[in-house]
């Protein structure tokens, strides 16, 4: 604590004199020997530590834990009078965890006047022991409590009873001997500094503590405080320093010192790690408001095993016992981070954990309990409630309750995977195994290192210290096995702590027992202050108490060589190298699959290749060794292999001469290479692209020959019509490629009846086909126009001809009769765009006629429509190449085709050239324009 609590002393400052004369009471404080006449009287505790007192009820039942001396007196005052429950230096004993007469109760909090302190560890929780035998764990009796009278007179009444009080007399007990540990630790210090005895410490323990108006527990506890000057001494100033009540906090300060020291004793007393879990949660963690907690231990495999519980079943112990590696759980994940992991609702957090189906919303604090780097276990925590932001004073408890835990448990044997403790393990923090992890490196043909932990004053992991390095160890800076054994990790090889986090890596090892392994890890190395760097598989494991770290540096000379085996096993080359003087071939192994000989097998000499090719390939072979052996020049040659097994292969053969020191040849090396794969596919590319020529050719000279018949029938222009006040002409724009040549057709001539037929169509599709059809159609039009029929009636005969007498010829197309007589015209359309008619400065297009395309149906009747000319107007008949755009639809263009054709022009052909000429077609197909003008 900060200062002292108590008038007129200093517990920190030397204690005052003690009276040699002055004597202790008989039988009071005076520790009895193990052996002697007073062993196992049953007045002291077994170690001879202290007396153990024999607990006096009021209904006078005399306990088995100790016998009360004769000369004590027994308190007339205070919550026990004439209970005869005193500590063995005379003073009243108190339950552990009892509050002190002059710390007041907490006004607020979850136990508010009963006697219990809040979770931010104000105070501690009382257990009552009344006269009775009743025993309330929250300090305080309910307001209709009466005192345990057994209602049935019966037997087992009775016996119920009897029961209930020997509980009651056996934690009793258990409080006594907690307390008097404390008290005796605190005896052992005013002896240390006094150079007293034992009685004359007891006495000088009374006195300060009436002097300051303390109880002998809080009086012990700041003595121990004082004296040792650890985290449960930080622990309780760290409470005074945040408290707001000053009065108030020095006695709820003492109340937390006594708690954790009480705890403490408890701990470093008990057998086993399930009292030290019982010890935690009755003094110290109830007052938190912690309903259970769990103790685990760290197995090699980084498994858990549960040493120790509390609040829970066993039956949820029982299923709890072992934890495999890699299952995730609270403790997990505070052994994996090395960190305090708090969860404020365990099933928010959707993390397994004992106790979660009893508790399943309540919060848990998991803190790793270790010491000097190394996590010997975690402790778990359990509240029933979800927890809320603990305080840091509650915080600080938390931790030094978690450092106690590690210290119990570095004494524990290690356990096995099965969780179990293994025979023979180490069981003292000397034990670290570092002598047999040595003897065991220098089996290993990589290099090693067996690290141990260096610590400082405070016993905190600073280095690690480089106890041995195996046999096969290289150090990168070239310096001998010597000077590396016995330094530090860091002063050896301080790039370790840099960028490869090499020595991060070792630390989370050796805390949590997790071995570490991954390849091509880049390390540094500093040699002659340059940084060196090499790539390299790391291997890093704990042994007990020990680290071995072992690395394998990758071979840059052995990965090109592997990177050089799968380049020649993927492009099936083999490598060959023949000693001329002395006949020594060497072959790679793919050659003998190549050449098709069994690995026992000698290899083939170059001057006997011969006999391994194809008789029409001996030539080629022959200027091959010539020009290798003779010439002494590179040389390569491809010929056909005859194998044994009958399979022809393809190979290519390169090799160069290299001289020796006389300067004669001596060895010549090279490669074989199966391209059998690329000879055969040059084969079949060659006979790809003699097709493909041959097929052009004849696409070339088919659309050739279509495009001279198509321009035979249809010229670009036509002579001049005979036709009387009517002028008639014609534009045909072929397709730009010749592989598109289309089937549009055009057709005006004079009838026998001097009448004018004109008409434009195109069949669908391209190539000779589309060509062909449009022969068909146009000629048949002409012979059937002959016979006089109107325009409708023409189209309806054409659909016959082109659904019966063509190979399914579809197509659109308009026809008009013009009568020059009349000046009228008789039009009809089959799936074609109507006409359009310049009149003046205006052009339209004409009604949308109803009229199926050529060639869809059998019988199909077009509907007709008459137009009467005047003179100067202009009808136009077109195909869809002159205004069809992909990008565009059909309205558009149409719209766009009127625009240009409102233009003045100064004749007809004027006008059809600056239709195609502004036209925006962009399908390249072939076009077609008819324009006929009334003079």
């Amino acid at each position: 604590m900060s200062g002292p609590r108590f008038p007129g002393a200093n517990p920190s400052a030397p204690l005052p004199e003690a009276d040699p004369a002055a004597s202790a009471p008989p039988g009071a404080d005076v520790p009895r020997p193990v052996t002697g006449p007073h062993a196992g009287d049953g007045r002291h505790s077994a170690d001879g530590s202290g007396a153990v007192e024999r607990v006096h009820l009021a209904d006078g039942t005399d306990s088995a834990v100790g016998s009360r001396p004769a000369d004590v007196p027994r308190p007339a005052t205070g919550p026990h009078a004439g209970d005869g429950r005193h500590s063995a230096d005379g003073g009243p004993l108190s339950a552990v965890g009892s509050r002190p007469a002059d710390v007041p109760r907490p006004a607020t909090g979850p136990h508010a006047g009963d006697g219990r302190y809040s979770a931010d560890g104000s105070g501690a929780v009382e257990r009552v022991h009344l006269a009775d035998g009743t025993d309330f764990a929250d300090g305080s009796r309910p307001a209709d409590a009466a005192p345990a009278v057994a209602d049935d007179a019966s037997p087992d009444g009775r016996l119920a009873a009897t029961v209930e009080r020997l509980r009651g007399e056996v934690r009793a007990a258990h409080a006594a001997a907690e307390g008097r540990a404390l008290i005796e630790l605190a005896k052992g210090v005013i002896v240390e500094r006094l150079g007293c005895g034992p009685a004359q410490a007891a006495r000088q323990l009374a006195e300060l503590a009436d002097r300051a108006g303390l109880s002998r527990l809080e009086l012990a506890a700041d003595l121990i405080n004082q004296a040792a000057r650890d985290r449960m001494a930080e622990a309780a100033d760290e409470f005074l320093r945040t408290a707001v009540d000053a009065p108030a906090a020095t006695g709820a300060a003492a109340s937390v010192a006594v708690r954790l020291r009480t705890a403490e004793s408890a701990a470093l007393s008990a057998g086993d790690t399930q009292a030290v879990a019982e010890s935690l949660l009755r003094h110290a963690l109830e007052p938190l408001g912690a309903v259970a907690v769990a103790i685990w231990t760290t197995g090699p495999d980084t498994s858990l095993s549960l040493r120790g519980h509390a609040g829970f079943g066993l039956d949820e112990a029982a299923r709890w016992h072992y934890v495999p590696p890699g299952v995730t759980t609270a403790a997990r994940q505070a052994l994996i981070g090395r960190r305090t992991v708090r969860y404020a609702s365990l099933a928010a957090a959707g993390i397994p954990s004992i106790g979660r189906a009893r508790h399943p919303d309540g919060g848990r604090v998991v803190v790793p309990a270790g010491t000097g780097g190394r996590i010997h276990g975690v402790l778990e925590i359990c509240w029933a409630h979800p927890l809320d932001h603990l305080p840091q004073a509650v915080e600080r408890q938390i931790e030094a309750l978690a450092e106690l835990c590690a210290h119990t448990l570095e004494g524990l044997p290690e356990a096995s995977p099965g969780g179990f403790a293994v025979p023979g393990g180490p069981s003292v923090p000397g034990g670290d195994g570092a002598a047999a992890l040595a003897e065991l490196s220098d089996g290993l043909y990589d290099p090693a290192l067996v690290l141990t932990p260096h610590l400082d004053e405070a016993g905190k992991l600073v280095d690690f210290r480089i106890r041995h390095a195996n046999a096969h160890f290289q150090d990168p800076a070239g310096r001998p096995r010597g000077s590396v054994d016995g330094a530090l990790l860091l002063e050896a090889y301080p790039a370790t702590a840099g960028g490869d986090e090499l020595f991060e890596r070792i630390e989370r090892v050796y805390a949590t027992g997790e071995p570490f392994r991954a390849r091509r890890v880049r390390l540094t190395a500093l040699v002659d202050q340059v940084p060196l760097a090499s790539l390299a598989d790391i291997s890093i494991s704990r042994h007990g108490a020990s680290v071995l770290l072992i690395w394998r540096v990758e071979d840059e000379s052995a990965r090109l060589a592997s990177l050089l085996q799968h380049a020649q096993r993927l492009g099936r080359v083999g490598a060959f190298e023949e000693d001329l003087v002395t006949g020594d071939i060497t072959w790679h192994g793919q050659l003998y699959e190549l050449f098709g000989r069994r690995t026992t097998e000698p290899p083939v000499p170059l001057r006997d290749l011969a006999a391994y090719a194809h008789p029409d390939d001996f030539r080629t072979i022959r200027r091959f060794l010539q020009t290798v052996l003779d010439q002494r020049r590179v040389g390569s040659a491809a010929f056909r292999m005859l194998r044994h097994d009958g399979v022809t292969r393809h190979i290519r053969v390169t090799a160069e001469p290299a001289p020796g020191t006389d300067g004669g040849l001596q060895v010549v090396r090279g490669a074989f290479q199966d391209i059998s794969a690329q000879h055969w596919t040059e084969v079949a590319l060659t006979a790809t692209r003699d097709r493909l020529a041959a097929t052009e050719e004849a696409a070339e000279e088919r659309n050739r020959l279509t495009l001279q018949l198509q321009h035979a029938i249809m010229p670009p222009a036509m002579p001049p019509l005979d036709a009387p006040g009517l002028d008639v002409a014609v534009r045909y724009r072929p397709a730009e490629s010749e592989s598109l040549v289309g089937g549009d057709w055009y057709d005006a001539v004079v009838l026998p009846s001097k009448k004018v037929l004109l008409c434009v169509g195109d069949v669908a599709g391209h190539g000779v086909e589309a060509a062909t059809g449009m022969v068909v159609l146009r000629n048949a039009l002409r012979g059937l126009a002959v016979t006089g029929a109107g325009p409708g009636q023409l189209l309806s005969w054409l659909n016959s001809v082109a659904h019966h007498l063509t190979a399914q010829v579809t197509a659109t197309a308009v026809c008009g009769v013009y009568d020059p007589t009349s000046r009228t015209l008789r039009w009809a359309r089959a799936g074609h765009l109507p006409p359009v008619l310049v009149r003046g400065e205006e052009a339209r297009d004409l009604p949308l006629l109803r009229g199926l395309l050529l060639g869809a149906l059998a019988e199909v009747e077009y509907e007709e429509a008459e137009l009467t000319l005047e003179p100067g107007d202009t009808v136009l008949m077109y195909t869809d190449g002159l205004v069809e755009r992909r990008d565009t639809a059909v309205q558009d263009s149409v719209a766009q085709l009127l625009t240009v054709a409102r233009q003045p022009a100064d004749s007809l052909e004027r006008r059809l050239d600056q239709l195609l000429a502004r036209s925006k077609s962009d399908t390249d197909d072939d076009t077609c324009v008819v324009g006929v003008q009334v003079s």
